[in-house]
């Protein structure tokens, strides 16, 4: 029989504290009870001897200090999972919000997840192709990684979220078992809805299971988004054999909730106001990722966050690039200019990619094509560097071959429309297209066998040496 305690010791912001209370595990689920007859759900966010402090969901307006009534669950936060689940929209604490109905459990799932034994984790290799140029070849985002968007305030990194889950599929004849659990944070109505609306009007909708966090709501259902959002994708990916990408944005949402939550407790601050668990508490949410022993799915994830004053050496970047298995940065440069996606190639990569491109996975020439589009891009920047000083006129024929193959190559490689789907052929075609605008003694990434069979006249211009 559950214990009804009466009445409350202290409320502070969403903050409720009781004393006297026996038995009381960390992150239990609570119902409280009001003098009107309505509920609120309490989750336990510190335990202090038989005192408990209780973080309120809907927020403690109108809560009394004399009559309120609390029953503890004994179990953590659950949410109902089925297969029924992709195609449905929920509020960041799992419940549903597109007017469908209650799902219909096939079993319940405990938020916090269970802490995988690395051992039983297998090494990530297939690709997920998306469709984008710069990602798909540069950057390859392989299954069972984490990647994380490093974006900036009003860039599109909106625009590249709903891009990659309208066109992101696995290769063979797997892409019916593929599906995506989409998590947004902090986001506004007008973004919610874009969000909604693209997915709606794409089709793709059918294959996505979407977690929705608005600005206006509590931030302790932000702090849930993420673990509601990863424990569907694990049930998909680890019970039902799917492959499922995870794209949660935006993750500095996330952050400056935890900072908002960790002060309310009174907590010493870390760097920057932030709590100082803040790196386990994302290392927590990211490692929720992989391909696991006995199961034929895999949990892919692409967490977006912007940084503040676009800072790469913020807490929240710099933590999370030390969790992650490689980088996406956008450039704001590239966005003024227009080019979208405006990624910074330079200051991206993926860590895993070399594992699984190449014969069999991708093509054979591809690492030779990526390893010389980096080489030959980093000289495009030493050639503009130059010329900021000298002037363009007076630069070598070489470093003008350079200077111009920059420019092709954000407006024809990193450049595309957001309906654009490149097969991964035509964008290493692509890269080749590019390579030969440049003198063939500057290829020194690419053997002279590969060289013989694909360097060629540019159909990009007539400048070819």
């Amino acid at each position: 029989m559950n214990l009804e305690y009466v009445g409350l010791k202290d409320i502070n912001g969403p903050l409720v504290a009781l004393d006297g209370v026996k038995g009381a595990a960390f992150d239990e689920i609570a119902r409280i009870k009001l003098d009107d007859g309505t509920e609120r759900i309490g989750r336990v966010v510190q335990l202090e001897g038989e005192k408990v402090i209780l973080q309120v969901f809907e927020g403690t307006n109108g809560v009394s200090l004399k009559n309120t009534r609390t029953i503890f669950s004994g179990k953590p936060l659950e949410i109902p999972l089925s297969s029924e689940i992709l195609g449905r929209v929920f509020s960041g604490a799992g419940k549903p919000i597109d007017g469908l109905g209650d799902v219909f459990p096939e079993k319940m799932g405990d938020v916090n997840g269970r802490a995988l034994n690395p051992v039983s984790r297998n090494y990530p290799r297939n690709y997920i192709h998306t469709g984008i140029s710069s990602i798909d070849s540069l950057m390859t985002l392989i299954r069972g990684q984490k990647l994380p968007i490093f974006s900036g305030s009003g860039m599109q990194h909106n625009k590249l979220a709903v891009q990659i889950v309208k066109q992101a599929k696995i290769t063979g004849e797997e892409n019916a078992e593929f599906g995506v659990v989409f998590a947004a944070m902090g986001v506004q109505n007008d973004v919610a809805e874009y969000f909604r609306r693209s997915f709606e009007d794409s089709g793709a909708i059918e294959r996505v299971c979407m977690f929705l966090n608005l600005s206006s709501d509590p931030i302790i259902e932000r702090l849930l988004t993420p673990l509601c959002a990863l424990t569907a994708a694990e049930y998909l990916a680890f019970e039902k054999n799917m492959h499922i990408l995870v794209i949660m944005t935006d993750m500095t949402s996330y952050c400056e909730a935890l900072r908002e939550f960790s002060s309310s407790k009174g907590e010493i601050p870390g760097r920057k106001g932030y709590p100082g668990y803040l790196y386990s508490n994302l290392a927590a949410i990211y490692e929720r990722a992989g391909i696991i022993n006995g199961s034929t799915g895999s949990v892919t994830q692409i967490p977006i966050l912007t940084m503040p004053n676009d800072d790469i050496t913020h807490p929240i970047p710099d933590l999370t690039a030390y969790i992650t298995e490689g980088q996406i940065v956008f450039d704001r440069e590239l966005d003024r200019k227009g080019i979208y996606p405006g990624v910074s190639v330079l200051l991206s990569l993926s860590r895993l990619m070399k594992d699984g491109i190449g014969e069999g996975y991708t093509r054979a020439d591809h690492s030779a094509v990526s390893n010389q589009l980096f080489a030959a891009y980093a000289k495009v920047q030493d050639a503009r560097s130059l010329a900021s000083v000298i002037g363009e006129d007076e630069l070598s024929e070489t470093d003008r071959a350079y200077m111009k193959f920059g420019e092709l190559f954000e407006e024809h490689f990193l450049n595309q429309d957001f309906d654009e789907n490149r097969s991964m052929d035509e964008t290493l075609d692509l890269g080749w297209d590019l390579l030969c605008t440049l003198p063939r003694s500057e290829l020194d990434r690419i053997d002279d066998k590969l060289l013989d069979e694909k360097y060629k006249q540019s159909s990009l211009t007539t400048d070819n040496e």
